[in-house]
């Protein structure tokens, strides 16, 4: 479970009547917060004359919920909803370096507690006693001014003020199109595989519910003034106020508090090839590349367990931990080759466990996997068909999984692989430690990466490994190291295609993730065409790990050796990259002493300009590097806006004076990037 505050607390509980005219409270607390309690009971923190926090009482929920389950995404329904404000002022108190505040309503009683935290955050507690609940409502005051940008990894956008949505882990959805038909597949605007509720005020002050529960807010939509936030769970709900009072402080102190991710090694910041079809295939385009003079450093290879076909077209791998050895004969050997060749060789692992391979009946024998409500071995839906999990929270289980894992480095050489999943644990799966089945859901990822994390740090404590995780939740920053975003559509779709990369890594970055990368160019859907792929090198060139896929449907994608252009331009932006790796890898030094992502908003580093806040759809790679990615299919021109200061376009030479937008031509080969207070002739002077 995650670790819970010992602050801001809402307490319900059943205390006697209302206390006669309550009077209203102002106090300081030791770490300089000041606490204003009013006579109807709205509170406000503040620090340094900037308010941090507002709030009112509490709303307690009934109802009755079920669920569906749809591929990896769950819809909830209620039925007979109650809310019951619990608005009555009953007084609040200093007792020693805490504020107390009492509240009633319809039978209830609710104390909230708020106290300095460790660091610069103060910890509320909401407390609500005197009856049986199904969730807690904590109302946020939303001025004119709030905004709400981080919840883990959103898609759509990264300021969600006015958006409605659930945070749960689950698939992102392959789709997401808002005009196609509803089915299993399809996604919401909020569907993700790394949900967190966690949210940063471009003011400079941010909100972390520690809970590992399911969250629904509704961010000013149903109020304009308010944003509510439920927890739905009868527990106390507890947050942390981070105080800033920057925003690249808030992603400080949201490290300091959920965990820290370690740096890539530097060859990480080398070009990753995406390649599989087994040994003779992935060994030929290894040749084809050097013939290409291609400069490229790791081999990622997904199918090494051999190939299964996909229920929506195309291929994928087998759920096992074992080498196909007819598909891969003297996989260590190939790889030690590789090695030899002054290359790094990746692969994949998940953790579903399928019902046809091997690892199925040994766990099941053990009593190793998740259980249903009959005692069983839980087999539900899954990609390949059915599918169970192993119960992490089994200590025999963990060491199961970890001994393939452990193999996998130790045995065959690998430096690392795709961790992919997380997502599907049934959230009716009954647990060996007894746990809450949807706090576990929650929580799996940040259980299944510490598997590779665990294996990783006593395999090679040097730190010389790269693993690529999909999933994750609160907390996972502390297990984790790289995050991609996830199965885009290979597509210019603006619900789950290219453009949705940007505000994927932007996310991400301003909730504590600063390693992350994408895949060149797209996965689900397809084939990819020859404009969306340029596009997407273009863009993986300035990501920090620059990767490609051959996505769902390999044989018909586009990729590098379709045409000489198409090798010509992988060529020039895999040497663009290198160039770049002296600058990447202080980029990622920064990412650890300081916090602040690789891929950044630009409100971390101009917070003081209202227009860099409003910018999605481009970004700053470290300090100086400004990308605005053609994410729109046919563009040859891109709107885009330059904080102030000197700039200098990096295709051209040409200086610009910031402060405002510009139109810039961008034919495929030019795509707009910026470089601050300097020309980079170094980077122009690259060929094809």
């Amino acid at each position: 479970m995650l670790r819970r505050a010992a602050a801001i607390t809402l307490l319900l509980t059943a205390c006697g009547g209302d206390d006669p005219a309550p009077e209203p409270l102002a106090a300081r607390l030791s770490d300089g917060t000041e606490v204003v309690v009013d006579e109807t009971g709205s509170i406000r923190l503040s620090l340094d004359g900037r308010v941090l926090f507002a709030s009112d009482g509490p709303i307690a929920k009934r109802f009755d919920e079920t669920f569906t389950s749809t591929l990896g995404t769950w819809i909830f329904s209620r039925e007979g909803e109650e809310a019951i404000p619990i608005g009555s002022y009953a007084g609040a108190e200093k007792n020693g370096d805490q504020v107390v505040v009492r509240y009633t309503g319809s039978g209830l009683t609710a104390e909230l507690t708020i106290t300095p935290g460790e660091g610069e955050v103060s910890e509320l507690r909401w407390l609500v006693s005197g009856g049986a609940l199904e969730a807690v409502a904590i109302p946020v005051a939303c001025d004119a001014e709030a905004s709400f940008y981080g919840f883990g990894e959103q898609y759509n956008a990264t300021d969600q003020r006015g958006e409605v949505f659930t945070l749960l882990v689950t698939e992102q959805g392959i789709g997401r199109d808002p005009k196609k038909p509803p089915s299993g597949l399809n996604g919401g605007p909020h569907t993700t595989y790394f949900p967190m509720p966690y949210w940063l005020d471009a003011r400079g002050h941010g909100v972390l519910v520690e809970t590992s529960q399911r969250v629904n807010v509704d961010l000013c939509q149903a109020d304009p003034a308010v944003a509510e936030v439920e927890v739905v769970d009868d527990a106390p709900v507890e947050m942390v106020v981070f105080h800033g009072p920057r925003p690249a402080d808030v992603v400080r102190e949201l490290q300091a508090r959920v965990g820290r991710p370690t740096a890539p090694p530097s060859w990480a910041y080398d070009l990753w090839v995406g390649s599989q079809g087994g040994r003779d295939a992935v060994l030929a385009e290894v040749d084809a590349l050097e013939a290409a003079q291609i400069p490229f450093g790791a081999l990622w290879v997904q199918d090494w367990t051999g190939q299964r076909p996909n229920f929506d077209g195309g291929f994928g791998v087998q759920y096992r931990w074992r080498p196909d050895l007819d598909f891969y004969p003297d996989l260590a050997g190939m790889i030690a080759d590789l090695h030899s060749r002054g290359y790094r060789f990746l692969s994949y692992a998940n953790p579903f466990i399928d019902p046809a391979l091997e690892h199925f009946p040994d766990m099941d024998a053990q009593g190793l996997l998740i259980h249903d409500s009959l005692g069983e071995s839980y087999v539900h839906l899954a990609p390949n068909g059915t599918a169970s999990h192993p119960d992490l929270t089994n200590e025999a289980s963990r060491d199961y999984v970890k001994g393939f894992l452990r193999a996998m480095v130790e045995d065959l050489g690998m430096d690392g692989w795709m961790s992919d999943f997380g997502e599907w644990v049934p959230l009716d799966a009954v647990l060996a430690d007894g746990s809450d089945p949807i706090a576990y859901h929650n929580e799996f990822p940040v259980h299944w990466h510490r598997l590779w994390r665990e294996v990783m740090d006593d395999a090679r404590p040097d730190g010389d490994f790269c693993v690529f995780a999909r999933s994750g939740f609160t907390g996972v920053q502390a297990v984790s190291q790289i995050h991609w975003v996830g199965d885009q559509e290979a597509t210019f779709s603006p619900y789950d295609g290219l453009p949705t990369v940007v505000p994927a890594m932007l996310n991400l970055g301003l909730s504590g993730v600063p390693f992350v990368t994408h895949d060149i160019a797209g996965f689900s859907g397809g084939p990819s065409t020859k404009e969306l792929w340029l596009r997407w090198v273009e863009l993986g060139a300035f990501t920090p790990i620059m990767r490609t896929h051959e996505g769902n449907d390999k044989e018909n994608n586009w990729s590098w050796e379709k045409d000489a252009e198409s090798t010509s331009h992988f060529r020039r932006f895999a040497r663009v990259h290198a160039a770049l790796k002296g600058e990447l890898l202080a980029i990622a030094d920064e990412a650890v002493s300081t916090s602040l992502p690789m891929v950044r908003h630009l409100l971390l580093m101009y917070p003081d300009d209202p227009e860099a806040r409003r910018i999605d759809d481009q970004y700053l790679l470290g300090p100086d590097l400004l990308v605005a990615p053609v994410v729109v299919e046919g563009a040859t021109t891109r709107r885009l806006y330059l904080p102030e200061g000197p700039w200098f376009h990096v295709w051209t030479g040409e200086a610009y004076e910031g402060g405002g937008y510009l139109e810039i031509d961008a034919p495929i080969g030019s795509p707009p990037v910026f470089a601050r207070g300097a020309d980079r002739a170094d980077l122009r002077a690259i060929s094809e």
